[in-house]
């Protein structure tokens, strides 16, 4: 048995992934989830404008990654993965504060590539599982950036990260353009293909899943979603949060990440999408495993 910590360091939040790994002799482990903390830093509110990470925010980051390496050494954890994506790849002074990472909490944390975290996300293998009469496509949306991986007859078609993520739609950031190439992209991807199913990872569409009260396994229709993107949309904050029971780190950022999955999903000719609750960190471990399996 091994027990594997991952480290996401996201526009909107880091989280911490805890998970234990018990070998079968079958070949397929089974991964159990100890703990998950999630804590709001929202660098890319920084980032995405100013193009650095304040003092504030760096500071705020590195009190996080210490509380995460007191918790891991706490569960006596044999290997750690950590990461950081679009708000680290966009800031200017992102070596300096990783440096300082590294002397703080003897954590090193890699930046990845937007296609890295593409790779992360899908690599948890959900498509296989499913039938051969659709084409898959997994969309991730982040803070800073949308990871899209497209299947088709079980081999990856197309993948991509995109510049278009909700702090950055909050921020009036994204042209016509960007839309347009997103659009152009998904639709050559997906010509002459079987039909496509949706499948989501991400904070927000979790969080709409939860909101939609569906059982596990169930998918979400493309309806509904423009439906909870109208009636949220049309409400201020204050009343997504109290209304809505939103907490205000998510109440903001829910609507434009609706406003990605639907034009996505709308491009690719999708009209539902699954929602098996992965992310980069599950990713992560994932990847961690195929490297210590090696090692073992």
């Amino acid at each position: 048995m091994l027990k594997l910590a991952a480290i996401d360091i996201g526009s909107n939040a880091a989280r911490l992934l805890i998970t234990e790994v018990i070998p079968n002799g079958n070949g397929k482990p089974e991964f159990n989830k100890l703990n998950l903390i999630r804590v709001p830093l929202r660098l890319g509110f920084d980032v995405f404008e100013n193009k650095i990470i304040s003092p504030e925010k760096a500071g705020m980051l590195i009190q996080t990654l210490k509380a995460f390496r007191h918790l891991i050494n706490a569960y006596e954890v044999d290997a750690i993965k950590a990461c950081a994506t679009s708000a680290m790849r966009d800031a200017e002074n992102a070596t300096e504060i990783l440096q300082k990472v590294n002397i703080e909490t003897g954590l090193d944390l890699e930046v990845i590539t937007g296609d890295m975290e593409a790779n992360l996300v899908y690599e948890n293998h959900i498509a296989e599982n499913m039938d051969k009469d659709h084409s898959y496509m997994y969309i991730d949306v982040g803070g800073g950036s949308t990871e899209i991986s497209f299947f088709g007859n079980g081999i990856l078609v197309f993948k991509k990260s995109f510049n278009i993520g909700t702090i950055r739609l909050l921020k009036k950031l994204i042209s016509e353009a960007d839309w347009e190439e997103m659009k152009e992209d998904i639709k050559v991807a997906t010509r002459g293909q079987k039909e496509v199913i949706a499948i989501g990872s991400g904070g927000n569409i979790n969080k709409v899943f939860s909101m939609s009260k569906r059982k596990d396994g169930k998918s979400l229709p493309l309806e509904l979603l423009r439906d909870y993107y109208k009636e949220l949309d049309a409400v201020s904050l204050e009343d997504r949060i109290s209304k809505y029971n939103l907490r205000a780190d998510r109440a903001d950022v829910i609507v434009p990440a609706l406003l990605i999955y639907i034009n996505v999903m709308r491009w690719a000719g999708a009209t539902e999408i699954y929602v098996p609750k992965i992310g980069l960190a599950d990713g992560l471990i994932q990847h961690l495993w195929a490297e210590m399996k090696e090692k073992v």
